[in-house]
């Protein structure tokens, strides 16, 4: 087996597991199938498979010593700034509740990310912003995709920011928007994300308005915030599906 193949498998078994692990199949506290086991299960090596436990160790889903063999976590010891574990969870429970707190905080982060881009972003960065919005356009003439030039937009607002934090949360924010933005745009019933918003915030932030940038991102999240909210039954309805 070559080193790649090997790679592909490990990968493979980390998500299986992990998505067992996030559905609950497993429970909280529970063992997991010896690695002997897991190799039979699986059909894969035992050294695909202590990889596999070790990158579950990493993003909290598991832990593994000695005589203990390998245990379920609790939930609040999950990494979720982990893409994998993130993209698990709301592949197979996303919850209104989750989604919540995560608009919940890209309020904290993007208002005050287009308000720095707005005081350092570059022209190139600003180009990026731009590149993205013409494709939200071309999105509403059936050219582009909707979710992934909203995406776009909003990530290349982060890296626009010139905060290395901020950047590295790229990806995170792009898995959990796929699910986001779906949701509110399903809300809404509109296909995609309006473009003269967004127009606005790439104003503000072309005219080094750092407050209106500010105001014109938190205005977008506000809205958001509501939508999520008035889609409450209770605080854990499981969302329906996407």
């Amino acid at each position: 087996m070559d080193l790649r193949e090997k790679h592909n498998l490990t990968h493979q078994l980390t998500h299986n597991l992990g998505m067992e692990i996030v559905k609950g199949n497993y429970a909280v506290g529970s063992g997991l199938p010896s690695e002997a086991d897991i190799c039979s299960i699986y059909s894969v090596s035992r050294s695909a498979t202590r990889e596999a436990v070790k990158m579950l160790s990493a993003k909290g889903l598991i832990t593994s010593r000695p005589k203990q063999g390998i245990r379920v976590m609790p939930e609040h010891n999950w990494n979720l700034f982990d893409t994998d574990v993130l993209s698990w969870i709301l592949s197979s429970k996303p919850s209104i509740q989750l989604l919540h707190e995560f608009t919940q905080m890209r309020v904290a982060i993007e208002p005050q990310a287009c308000a720095l881009a707005a005081l350092q972003a570059n022209a190139e960065q600003l180009r990026n912003i731009e590149q993205a919005l013409n494709r939200m356009r071309d999105a509403d003439n059936g050219l582009d995709d909707p979710l992934e030039a909203d995406i776009a937009f909003h990530t290349a607002i982060l890296e626009a920011s010139c905060n290395r934090f901020f950047y590295q949360l790229t990806n995170f924010i792009a898995t959990a928007l796929r699910v986001s933005i779906r949701y509110t745009n399903r809300i809404k019933g509109v296909p995609g994300a309006d473009v003269l918003k967004h127009q606005h915030i790439l104003d503000t932030i072309k005219s080094r308005d750092a407050d209106a940038a500010y105001k014109a991102s938190k205005e977008i999240l506000d809205e958001a915030i509501e939508l999520i909210e008035s889609q409450f039954v209770e605080r854990t309805t499981a969302m329906p599906t996407i």
